[in-house]
């Protein structure tokens, strides 16, 4: 099974019951994130908050992402997405283009693609060299022990997808006129390239997963149990956290 497991939750959860937590959760992030903010509690600005998603197309990346935000103010909150580098980009390392979007203290970033582009699609599509994408493991270790050692919160997420729930969702999108543009040609062919994409996964988790900052994976088959699992997993971490810092009332 590996690091990846089952993409199906550990127990059943009703609709009913999984939108109570969530609901739950985001009330309790709320109040999380205004207290990194500064806004209540001891009103002195907390730790930067970074929360990175990565996942299998189609893996309900952008839902997550969606439910983890819609409780905080959109001044408190930024959410920035990664594709392609572009040409001027690919000038500079790789992990340049992340850092001006990185959160200050008292901020909060949500990451949708992130530096680990290098070890997954730029290794599997070849667009990086095998020593390049070889050493980017030293690389981004380093680069995040230096975010997490001036004391930001960096949580990370997998969100994993089943093949067959994968397919499905492809071919939900296809046939629906106002999700369509959302599946590309490209997708298609990385599902072909699915094995290839499991091993780079791998090896990913688990040469990068460390003490501050480790990585969550999310079964995400049943997308009601993945939305509330990533938000309660943000709020457990910051509580944690705020607690070792003695600032959680």
């Amino acid at each position: 099974m590996g690091h990846l497991g089952s993409a199906k939750p550990p127990h059943e959860i009703s609709k009913k019951k999984a939108e109570a937590r969530l609901k739950e959760a985001q009330e309790r992030l709320l109040r999380l994130r205004l207290m990194l903010g500064g806004q209540i509690g001891d009103k002195q600005i907390g730790p930067p908050l970074c929360v990175l998603f990565e996942g299998w197309d189609a893996s309900g990346k952008g839902g997550a992402i969606k439910r983890l935000v819609a409780p905080l103010d959109p001044r408190h909150v930024r959410v920035a997405q990664f594709a392609a580098p572009t040409y001027d980009e690919k000038r500079h390392h790789f992990l340049q283009r992340f850092w001006n979007v990185l959160p200050g203290f008292g901020g909060m970033t949500v990451f949708d693609r992130s530096w680990y582009g290098r070890v997954l699609v730029e290794r599997v599509e070849g667009f990086a060299t095998d020593e390049q994408w070889k050493r980017a493991y030293d690389e981004i270790n380093e680069f995040e022990r230096t975010l997490t050692a001036e004391g930001m919160i960096l949580i990370k997420f997998w969100m994993h997808v089943s093949d067959e729930e994968q397919l499905r969702r492809f071919e939900d999108r296809r046939d629906d006129p106002l999700r369509a543009w959302k599946l590309t040609d490209e997708d298609w062919r990385n599902r072909e390239k699915r094995d290839a994409y499991a091993a780079a996964i791998e090896e990913m988790l688990d040469r990068t997963d460390q003490p501050k900052a480790r990585w969550h994976v999310i079964p995400g088959d049943d997308k009601g149990y993945a939305r509330l699992a990533v938000v309660e997993q943000v709020c457990h971490v910051v509580e944690k956290r705020l607690a070792k810092l003695g600032t959680l009332a």
